[in-house]
């Protein structure tokens, strides 16, 4: 069981205040219009929330994991976009270059990271890497004090709004060794392509992005000389993490989902009475809150985990897992116990399960998830 600690309560509410007020009331409109929230985005500088887990000597909050998970469910509770713009930015673009990066690295980039003077992005899947990630492509060859690096990575979440993006390259084919690197925004080569159109999450920026014999400097390869071919290594540690803000992203769908269902089935009347008083409809109710309720405990357990350092592969992909299909079944009442008025955009539930999706398919699919948690109960059979 984990208890809340006052610092947890407090970033819940000062985040759940943010989304109600700031938040929620344009987010129907930037659904349609696809368009990512600048002033939003400055609104959560100033509140710190960019650099939540990071050491305040980095310029971070100091604040444990677990308030960063918070956060990510309270963002996505209104706002899928949001959600996801902050766990690409801490859990993806950031955190890999604090775990793994040299001194010089993260003294370099985590603190402006973490203060929010750009975002952060990760560069893993290519048209020809999805699940099978280590059929990386896109090459990095040394060139004195240079590597030169040709390819290209998609579904890049932050892609046009990131200061700097770390990504994975092939660096030796014989033996075949994947390295990561660190490339900044306005490096000549470095190439943002254009947003894509997407069925949820549509106020995200999401980009393909393109390296055309872009050099970058010899010191930008994660970890330094000594960690070279160890790029893979790293970026699937980092998706351990990457699983729990997911996963928080996915309960606070779900929640959001069931937050607008209530209302409804109290205040909806049909033969006479409200629609909660009908038992099938009841009942519903009680599964999406009871789901939603062990969806939290796994992914505040994996948040704990981490925070104690303690091993993670395991819990991280079971709490992914559980709370992105939690997320779709919750959508999926919640648009059912509003009826027609579920399918119109203006009662938000039907871009809850839109938002939800991705949660199913982000940071590893739900099979890529069973996988993983089956070779840790039976090994590699």
């Amino acid at each position: 069981m984990i208890y809340l600690r006052e610092e947890h309560e407090m970033i819940r509410e000062a985040v759940r205040d943010f989304a109600v007020n700031e938040v929620e009331p344009g987010e129907v409109e930037r659904d349609a219009s696809q368009e990512f929230p600048h002033h939003l985005l400055e609104m959560m500088k100033d509140l710190g929330l960019l650099g939540i887990p990071f050491p305040e000597e980095y310029g971070g909050a100091g604040m444990d994991v677990l308030c960063y998970a918070i956060a990510v469910e309270e963002l996505s509770r209104v706002s899928g976009s949001l959600g996801l713009t902050l766990a690409a930015h801490v859990s993806l673009g950031t955190s890999p270059i604090y775990e793994f990066g040299t001194d010089e690295q993260k003294k370099k980039y985590v603190p402006a990271l973490a203060a929010g003077e750009y975002l952060g992005a990760f560069g893993l899947t290519e048209p020809n890497a999805g699940s099978d990630a280590a059929g990386t492509q896109t090459t990095a060859v040394r060139d004195g004090d240079e590597w030169v690096i040709n390819g290209q990575k998609i579904f890049v979440t932050n892609g046009s709004l990131a200061g700097t993006l770390i990504f994975t390259a092939v660096t030796s084919r014989e033996p075949r060794q994947i390295s990561a690197f660190i490339v900044e925004k306005g490096t000549p080569g470095f190439v943002v392509g254009k947003k894509e159109d997407k069925l949820g999450c549509r106020a995200s920026d999401t980009r393909v992005v393109f390296f055309e014999d872009c050099r970058i400097p010899a010191e930008n390869l994660v970890g330094g000389e000594s960690e070279l071919g160890k790029g893979f290594k790293f970026f699937m540690k980092t998706l351990d993490g990457g699983r729990i803000s997911i996963g928080a992203m996915a309960l606070g769908i779900a929640q959001g989902a069931l937050d607008k269902a209530i209302p409804h089935v109290r205040e909806r009347k049909q033969f006479g009475q409200a629609i909660g008083s009908f038992q099938g409809v009841s009942h519903r109710i009680a599964d999406m809150a009871t789901e939603i309720q062990a969806a939290r405990h796994l992914v505040y357990n994996a948040a704990w985990l981490k925070d104690q350092g303690k091993p993670l592969e395991h819990h991280s992909a079971t709490a992914k897992l559980f709370a992105s299909e939690v997320a779709m079944r919750a959508a999926d009442s919640a648009i059912q116990v509003l009826g027609a008025s579920g399918y119109m955009r203006e009662y938000h539930v039907e871009r809850y399960l839109r938002d939800a999706k991705l949660c199913e398919i982000g940071e590893g699919t739900s099979e890529i998830q069973r996988l993983v948690i089956a070779r840790q109960l039976l090994g590699r059979l």
